[in-house]
């Protein structure tokens, strides 16, 4: 994975990571453990999905750059999709507090798509290949 590649993933991790522990502070405190719980859970699958998917996302762009745009809209797409469904999936357990697990997937979400977005406008990402300088052979 190219450096650019490992910066961005971490400048969008480490603040939902942050924002995540933040919950299950706040969650334990006012839920207890099975609070705990649930926004630790929702701060992991919120990292696994949104991390993949922008790797998915960085290698689509480096090999067809051309469907770039279109391949965010539907990564994202899909991924709120995929979130929803775990929402509905868990909505009667009893593991943890459903509600807990909510928010947090909720806030992490929020966070991870600024985070994601603050990143790549600070990148200095070429976007045209600079022409060589130096002796012609």
């Amino acid at each position: 994975m190219p450096s650019n590649d490992v910066r961005t993933l971490l400048h969008t991790a480490v603040p939902t990571a942050a924002v995540g522990a933040l919950a299950t502070v706040i969650s334990g405190v006012v839920a207890g453990g099975k609070g705990a719980l649930g926004a630790v859970a929702g701060t992991l699958v919120v990292i696994l999905f949104m991390g993949v998917g922008l790797v998915v996302l960085q290698r689509t762009a480096k090999k067809f750059p051309q469907l770039f745009q279109a391949m965010g809209l539907l990564l994202y797409t899909t991924q709120l999709l995929v979130l929803f469904v775990f929402l509905t999936l868990l909505k009667n357990t009893s593991v943890f507090d459903f509600k807990a697990f909510a928010f947090t997937l909720l806030a992490t979400t929020v966070v991870w798509v600024a985070a994601q977005a603050r990143a790549y406008m600070k990148a200095k990402i070429m976007y045209v290949d600079p022409e060589k300088t130096g002796p012609k052979s």
